[in-house]
């Protein structure tokens, strides 16, 4: 990078090129006070406490918004900027309660709240919840400004409370624009604004709505942003400073977002995402920022269950233990099952899929990847030969076209949707949206493509022929990094533009406008989620979807790529660990002689070579009397798998269960024994998020009661069995085994983990990591273009069922409501279902926004208030399966992709009708 050189403070600082003169202090670590500035918004200099000398310049410029220049000679500390920044800030004071400046005895400040200049300690500084945390504090003590001469008049500002998560007391507020500019530039909500004006301006909402309705998502990244005490989270408002403060990494979504955690008194007092963090670079979500009271919930598992006569009785591990070791000493072999867990560590998974293949001698292993991206794993290996997200998502800023299929991003990775909506806003990308639904994304998109349910193959298909058909092709990357290309052209025939658009109801120019910007206007990103991988036809979505960035050589390089973004925290380290039917560690299969040799000697044992079953396989296999004892750990197929009304009768005809969570889930009311497991923020260990990137957790807080970590629960549930290899100590312990066994973990090991985390594959202790997959060389040598044809959905609506139910997913819930319905502001946000109806089809229907409803498939049915919305197309519902009241999984088509065994969630048919 080109540097430049300039002086400040009679220090020689080097720093690149077009940055700012506050830039190259910081750099230096050389102190300059501001309280408008943040590193993720663009200069502002509205504070006026960055002002400096610079020689042959005129007055005080800001050092936020002055280009740093070659040889330029700064000062920061004169007896003039001292007195200009007193002035500043004490006409600032003026209108800001300021008692914490004028205390004499600031130096003995006790715990927080407790006033030493008080003979009773039960005297509180009650003005500000911020003490020893405050921004504009520390400018005033830099500054010297330990008296304020003017008066202090009080605005009498109400204190606004009436919100979920975080309060707003406007008479702490500087007017820094902080709140609203992270707002507006980052998040893209545009929720707060300044009103009114003069004199008289304020930060608030349109028309003083609450927050509720402003358009806030709740994400925490004003409240992190404000220097001041103005804004600042409900719980712990008052709580003081934390004992410790531990980094670690979210346990919702796939991206990763690194926090650290504010610790008191053994309990989280505060989320404070970490602008150090890789993937989340100083933001989260709202169940990141406030979602994590179900840590401390009173409903928490805190000792052994053992269910006796149809009622749970509490026991001692010994018990428990016991009773586990003599059941599952009965099934060895394929009547057993292990359902391993996206929510649990890569050390945990690994130590489960061990235990299954090296105890139980079987490799009926799943998780719920198999819901989720399985048809990634599949689909991506046959085209690429790697089923991961091939880029990173820092370098989402360099493509100059994103392609946003089946993912309503700001909702399920919100991080990420922030990131692109920025993008799109800047005009720094086209932004192309193709789903059925209005989301948030489409109105900030260059295109619309509103295709109908489950006709992803032939939109995809159809915008490869318009770039074949137009030569838009990069044929030099075909010829030389691609096969099969004569096949998949004759594929193409079938998907002429007036086919496709009669197809997906999408109109043949917008298809191919489409083609061309993603073609033309390179490098091009795709992103998808769900939306493409849970039909019966899941992993053709998928080639298709790698089809097209073969077709126009946008992979390999920055800003491109074909990106699954996983949807729990740990999906893709549970798939990298093994826990599939059909692969060891690492994605070497089973059926491969040499990698079963491998893990025979690295294990000690002999193990089988037929892949085991499938997660939905496993549920007809208990019904049929086939599988018969099931271990389970933190996953709830009661609520989350297809066709939910069969998966309980398949886990009530077991002949035992064990069930290992943190809560008693719906599942765990049908098990044997429950086993209580420790939570993310209560165990040491790695997570590996959706661009492979392994990062590290680490305990924050104690257990409750007797809870045990998921790995130490199976290994002495192994040990009690007679297994060797179970003999860990610590979960680092378990990352050196895996990097012995699995080449693409090979170099990654916990010192290495300091720093930000390391994306496999890293094979060795040298390696950097790969930040993007395919440079050069497919993995499996030369890219696959997929011959495809268009298949309908399995179901599709007729006389008696007349709509598609498609399910999704909402931005304050996760996966079944097990962690986000214990959060109070999470609850406050959406605390029922909301069927959305298209406006058409409610008139039809006799049906307003509020009245309670039944939708009703061929498997079951169930109630919800109606939300009457354009959101949803015409002849279409759509349904979370967050909530327990309404289990929308007993509607879903259990229709299984061929290739990866994928339930078709998005798409089955249902009627609707008013609930009596």
């Amino acid at each position: 990078m080109d540097k430049m050189k300039l002086t400040i403070d009679g220090r020689e600082v080097s720093v690149r090129r077009g940055a700012k003169v506050l830039e190259a202090a910081q750099e230096a670590d050389i102190y300059i006070p501001t309280l408008c500035n943040h590193p993720e918004l663009e200069p502002y200099g509205g504070c006026r406490m960055c002002l400096v000398e610079i020689e042959k310049m005129r007055g005080f410029p800001p050092a936020c918004s002055t280009p740093a220049a070659e040889g330029m000679v700064v000062k920061t500390v004169t007896p003039e900027l001292t007195k200009l920044r007193q002035s500043v800030l004490e006409l600032l004071l003026t209108e800001h309660p300021h008692p914490c400046l004028t205390c004499h005895r600031k130096e003995l400040c006790g715990p927080f709240d407790v006033c030493l200049r008080s003979v009773s300690v039960t005297e509180r500084c009650v003005v500000c919840p911020k003490n020893k945390r405050c921004q504009l504090k520390d400018v005033a003590r830099y500054i010297g400004l330990d008296e304020v001469s003017l008066p202090y008049t009080s605005r009498g500002l109400p204190i606004h409370t009436e919100d979920p998560c975080y309060d707003r007391d406007y008479d702490l507020c500087i007017l820094c624009g902080r709140c609203v500019r992270v707002c507006d530039e980052v998040v893209g909500a545009s929720a707060l604004a300044f009103v009114h004006r003069g004199s008289q301006a304020l930060v608030g909402t349109a028309f003083g709505q609450p927050l509720t309705e402003s358009g806030c998502v709740f994400c925490g990244a004003c409240v992190e942003a404000c220097p001041t005490g103005t804004l600042m989270e409900k719980d712990g408002r008052w709580a003081g400073l934390p004992d410790r403060t531990i980094t670690t990494i979210c346990n919702y979504c796939g991206v990763g977002c690194q926090l650290r955690l504010a610790i008191k008194d053994n309990r989280i007092l505060r989320v404070h995402p970490d602008p150090q963090g890789p993937s989340n670079k100083g933001l989260a979500c709202s169940k990141g920022k406030f979602g994590l009271d179900f840590v401390h919930h009173p409903d928490r598992l805190t000792k052994p269950l053992i269910k006796r006569d149809g009622k749970f009785q509490e026991a001692t591990w010994e018990e428990a233990l016991s009773l586990v070791v003599q059941r599952l000493s009965q099934y060895e072999g394929d009547s057993f099952a292990m359902v391993t867990s996206a929510k649990a560590t890569n050390e945990d998974n690994y130590v489960m899929q061990k235990f299954a293949r090296e105890t139980m001698g079987t490799n009926n292993v799943d998780h719920c990847a198999r819901l989720c991206h399985a048809p990634t794993v599949a689909g991506l290996a046959q085209t690429l030969g790697s089923g991961a997200m091939t880029n990173s998502i820092a370098d989402l800023a360099q493509a100059k076209t994103i392609l946003v299929i089946g993912s309503n991003t700001t909702a399920t990775h919100p991080v990420i949707g922030f990131q692109v909506r920025r993008l799109a806003r800047k005009e720094q990308a086209n932004l192309l949206v193709a789903d059925p639904r209005e989301i948030d994304l489409v109105r900030d998109s260059t295109l619309w493509l509103r295709q109908r349910s489950g006709t992803d193959v032939a939109l995809l298909m159809g915008m490869a022929r318009v770039i074949l058909d137009e030569g838009l092709a990069d044929m030099d990357f075909v010829r030389e990094r691609c096969e099969n290309f004569e096949a998949f052209q004759e594929s193409l025939q079938a998907f002429d533009l007036e086919t496709v658009s009669q197809t997906t109801g999408i109109p043949a120019q917008d298809i191919a406008r489409a083609a061309r910007l993603y073609a033309t206007q390179k490098p091009s990103a795709i992103l998808y989620a769900m939306g493409i991988t849970q039909h019966s036809h899941g992993t053709d979505n998928v080639m298709a979807s790698s089809n097209l960035a073969l077709l126009t050589g946008n992979i390999g390089v920055p800003g491109a790529g074909v990106n699954p973004l996983r949807g729990h925290s740990n999906v893709q380290g549970a798939c990298d660990m093994g826990g599939l039917p059909n692969v060891y560690p690492g994605y070497q299969s089973v059926g491969n002689p040499e990698a079963r040799a491998k893990f025979e000697a690295g294990w000690g044992c002999s193990l089988p070579d037929k892949p085991g079953l499938t997660l939905m396989e496993m549920w007809d296999a208990a019904l049929d009397g086939r599988l018969k004892a099931v271990y389970l750990v933190g996953e709830n197929p009661v609520l989350s798998d297809a066709d939910a009304s069969h998966v309980e009768k398949a886990l009530k005809n077991l002949e035992f269960l064990v069930v290992q969570d943190i809560f008693l889930t719906e599942t765990a009311r049908l098990a044997d024994v429950v086993l209580p497991a420790a939570t993310f923020a209560e165990k040491d260990g790695t997570f590996t998020n959706t661009e492979r990137r392994v990062q590290r957790l680490r305990i924050a807080v104690l257990s409750p009661g007797e809870a045990r970590p998921d790995w130490l629960i199976t290994c002495q549930i192994a040990q009690r069995m007679g297994a060797m290899g179970f003999d860990f100590q610590n979960p680092e312990e378990i990352m050196e085994e895996i990097a012995r066994l699995t080449p693409s973990y090979g170099g990654i090991s916990y010192p290495r983990l300091e720093s930000g985390g390391l994306q496999w594959p890293c094979p060795t202790p040298d390696h950097p990591g790969t930040p993007i997959l395919h440079v050069g060389r497919f993995t499996r040598g030369k890219g696959w273009l997929a011959p495809l044809r268009y298949r309908p959905s399995e179901e599709l609506p007729d006389k008696e069922y007349p709509l598609v139910l498609t399910t999704a997913r909402l931005a304050h819930h996760f996966h079944t409501g097990t962690m986000t319905r214990k959060a109070k502001g999470l609850a406050q946000l959406r605390n029922e279902e909301l069927a959305e109806v298209n406006p058409q089809d409610a008139e039809r229907l006799g049906i307003q926004s509020g009245d309670a409803i039944y939708v009703a498939s061929r498997r079951g049915r169930v109630t919800a208030r109606a939300r009457v919305t354009e959101d949803i197309p015409f002849g279409e519902v759509a349904m979370s399966f967050h909530f327990a009241e309404t289990a929308t999984n007993m509607l879903t088509n259990p229709a299984l992709d061929p290739l990866s065994k994928m339930p078709e969630f998005k798409v089955c048919a249902v009627k609707v009708g008013k609930a009596t």
